[in-house]
């Protein structure tokens, strides 16, 4: 028997209080195969574009088929997912004429990167030809892959949650492996449910704006982001928003948190925002500046203290989720037929 200290640490219990896979050294397997369709189901559902001349949305995903799961061995995590999809479009050009059409992916699996994904889109057989059809194999096919790529970010975050436990020390030795490399490139393109990371550590950070022109007035625009039932329109999630100077909010499942710090009616809306996947206690600074443009209100954000390797991320959950959220729900933007 080997001397107290000289044992195999893999398998000193005392490691961990409760015994539980000693420093993360067995297989541990989770099946992500219902979340992962619920997942690219809520993605792709509503994703839209739009050129001069008319507009494109995905209206229905009628097929997922496959299978996703995650395995934790010495540590690292290892992801394997296969997945053919089928989807429908539907486009309405600016005369009000309607076209219907087919959307396939047969590939999105962990042996191939994103921009090998086979994304066909087809007119439907009895429609006669239309622009649009260059528009979702153009615009829209770019905008489905960024999904896809959405898909796995969360599948590398959501997921990890539990799977490697803290040692006695508190720390999680935390690495990933895919069956190629490649995938890591995969930027996660919205929020995430993930640990956040330890407060205390210097970030590099970095400033940006946006501007965004919406079909209404600076006062309903503004009442858009402060009141609670508005926000959990656009969202399409349970939120909490307590609409005042100093009040907190929270938005999508709680991956998005924040305090508003100052309110200027109808003007201007200043606050704390951060991602829950951000290092604890960081928040970025945003300034929301409304003005009244005839006909239309233009919003000015400012972002400040925004992470570095968060600010792709950041701009498109922006656009996104806010932006094109906003005028999709409220017709802020859609053009009217």
């Amino acid at each position: 028997m080997a001397k107290w200290g000289e044992g195999d640490p893999r398998w000193i219990v005392e490691e961990r209080a409760d015994a539980t896979n000693v420093n993360n050294w067995h297989w541990t397997e989770r099946d992500a195969t219902n979340w992962s369709s619920d997942k690219l189901k809520s993605l792709l559902l509503g994703l839209s574009v739009e050129n001069e001349e008319g507009r494109c949305e995905v209206t229905d995903v009628s097929k997922v088929e496959g299978e996703a799961s995650i395995n934790n061995r010495k540590g690292k995590l290892i992801f394997f997912y296969e997945w053919n999809l089928k989807a429908t479009w539907t486009g309405k050009t600016n005369a009000g004429i309607k076209y219907k059409g087919s959307i396939e992916v047969p590939n999105l699996s962990d042996e191939n990167d994103m921009e090998d994904l086979d994304i066909t889109i087809t007119l439907n057989k009895d429609e006669p030809e239309t622009p649009l059809t260059a528009l979702m194999k153009t615009k829209g096919s770019d905008k489905i892959r960024e999904a896809l790529g959405s898909y796995v970010g969360f599948l590398k975050t959501e997921f990890t949650q539990g799977m490697i436990l803290p040692t006695a020390n508190g720390m999680s030795k935390l690495t990933s492996s895919q069956s190629k490399p490649k995938l890591d490139k995969t930027q996660i393109s919205s929020g995430s449910t993930a640990t956040p990371s330890n407060a205390g550590v210097k970030i590099p950070t970095c400033k940006f704006t946006m501007k965004e022109t919406f079909l209404t007035s600076p006062a309903e625009l503004y009442r858009v982001f402060l009141n609670q039932e508005m926000v959990q329109a656009f969202t399409h999630a349970p939120a909490t928003v307590d609409g005042e100077k100093g009040g907190r909010f929270r938005l999508l499942d709680g991956n998005v948190l924040g305090e508003f710090t100052e309110l200027i009616s109808e003007q201007k809306i200043a606050m704390k925002w951060r991602y829950n996947t951000w290092p604890c206690e960081h928040y970025a600074t945003i300034t929301m500046t409304f003005s009244d443009r005839s006909n239309e209100t233009e919003l000015k954000v400012e972002y400040r203290g925004v992470p570095e390797s968060e600010e792709e991320r950041t701009k498109h959950g922006w656009q996104r989720y806010y932006f094109e959220a906003i005028k999709q729900t409220f017709g802020f933007g859609a053009r009217i037929y």
